[in-house]
């Protein structure tokens, strides 16, 4: 059952990234979905923060992946520039996703079938000029979790 939170502003999304980075454990997926500037980045910061990261937190858009170091790895993956399920070999995807880390995904829903059994959808919508409706959705037993220890 989808859940939604409305941000009013990037520290709001950035609060929201922080408490589901609390919750996180080794082997979680999480797939943002959303148009560009909706704020997908802005929650994987406060995210990263939460999980130690003391570095600053970009967007992979152009490099496909980028790995941060904190209390657990963190894959922070970027689908937006490929097209074709073969290129996510390249950028060493099956990887990440059965490793023991954190694998955040941003423009998921372009290789939704690629995506594990278990996971965390959230879908960005621009409602405002700061405000973001971040709509949950878990699939899978540990997402359900995930949604009911993230509150």
């Amino acid at each position: 059952m989808p859940r939604s939170w409305v941000t009013r502003s990037p520290a709001q999304t950035q609060t929201l990234g922080r408490r589901l980075g609390a919750v996180l454990a080794p082997g979680d997926t999480v797939a943002l979905c959303g148009d560009l500037g909706s704020g997908k980045t802005t929650l994987v910061q406060g995210l990263a923060k939460a999980l130690g990261v003391r570095e600053a937190v970009t967007s992979p858009t152009f490099t496909l992946v980028r790995e941060y170091r904190g209390r657990l790895p963190i894959y922070h993956v970027d689908l937006f520039r490929l097209d074709r399920e073969e290129e996510l070999e390249t950028i060493g995807y099956d990887e990440f996703v059965a490793g023991q880390g954190v694998t955040l995904i941003e423009w998921a829903q372009k290789m939704r079938a690629r995506l594990p059994r278990e996971y965390l959808e959230l879908t960005f919508a621009v409602t405002g000029p700061s405000a973001r409706t971040i709509t949950v959705l878990p699939h899978g037993p540990r997402a359900e979790q995930l949604v009911s220890r993230w509150r």
